[in-house]
């Protein structure tokens, strides 16, 4: 695609950027045993490792999720033996969060994947493409700043 109009341009990151991740889901789900390591899975998993012993409501937070979504997200992965919910010992109505050894591992794994899938994409393009989309990543981080500002998930 060449050049985009400015007015073009919101459109075009909306419907790209879902399109990019849908589609580095389904390369790197293809030949993985189930249970999958699904995206909002990955992203909580993520955050738990990042951040042992986060609370619910505060990874709802960090993830942008209402908190009863993030509570069925851990249901799954507390059931799949990748979570550990422990109670909070300052609030026992609380629950902390904690990878599993196993946990870490489908994490560093579903890692390994991504950033092998990625880089031989990106070698795949020429270097004025490598370069144009290191340059647009701090736009991009701004973008998403600008989005959060305000958010309050229900």
């Amino acid at each position: 695609m060449g050049s985009v109009a400015a007015g073009d341009l919101p459109d075009e990151l909306a419907g790209l950027l879902p399109r990019i991740q849908r589609l580095a889901r389904r390369r790197l789900w293809s030949g993985l045993p189930e249970p999958r390591l699904r995206g909002a899975h990955a992203e909580l998993l993520r955050l738990v490792v990042d951040e042992p012993g986060i609370r619910v409501s505060t990874a709802a937070h960090s993830l942008c999720l209402a908190p009863n979504s993030v509570s069925t997200l851990v249901n799954h992965l507390v059931a799949e033996g990748l979570l550990r919910r422990e109670q909070d010992p300052g609030d026992g109505r609380a629950a902390l969060l904690c990878p599993t050894p196993a946990g870490t591992g489908k994490l560093s794994d579903w890692h390994a994947r991504r950033e092998a899938l990625f880089r031989e994409h990106l070698a795949g393009l020429d270097a004025a493409d490598r370069a144009a989309l290191a340059a647009a990543l701090p736009a991009l981080h701004r973008l998403a700043a600008s989005l959060r500002e305000g958010d309050e998930i229900a």
